[in-house]
């Protein structure tokens, strides 16, 4: 962990950018109910009943040393879709 702190210590080097990257499956819910209005003075209430909407996947890459970072959001997860996203970064 600490030469990956190093790392970051480092001036920037065009050459040689310092690339971080993950991803995240995410799953996407709904309120199931209305929830009920609220009086003046009064807490939101909710429901903790919640409908199912899916899945999607968030991919992440910053360049911390830049200040840059894009994301892309999937439906699904293959290894063409992670492939496709090292391009994206390569290429910017």
């Amino acid at each position: 962990m600490e030469m990956v702190l190093d790392e970051y210590k480092q001036p920037y080097d065009p050459l040689y950018p310092v690339v971080c990257m993950d991803e995240s499956p995410k799953q996407l819910i709904a309120e199931a109910r209305t929830p009920i209005p609220v009086k003046p003075g009064q807490l939101a209430r909710f429901d903790y009943e919640y409908s199912r909407r899916g899945t999607c996947i968030v991919f992440i890459a910053n360049e911390p040393l830049v200040g840059k970072r894009m994301v892309r959001i999937t439906s699904i997860r293959k290894r063409h879709d992670w492939a496709r996203f090292l391009e994206e970064i390569a290429k910017q």
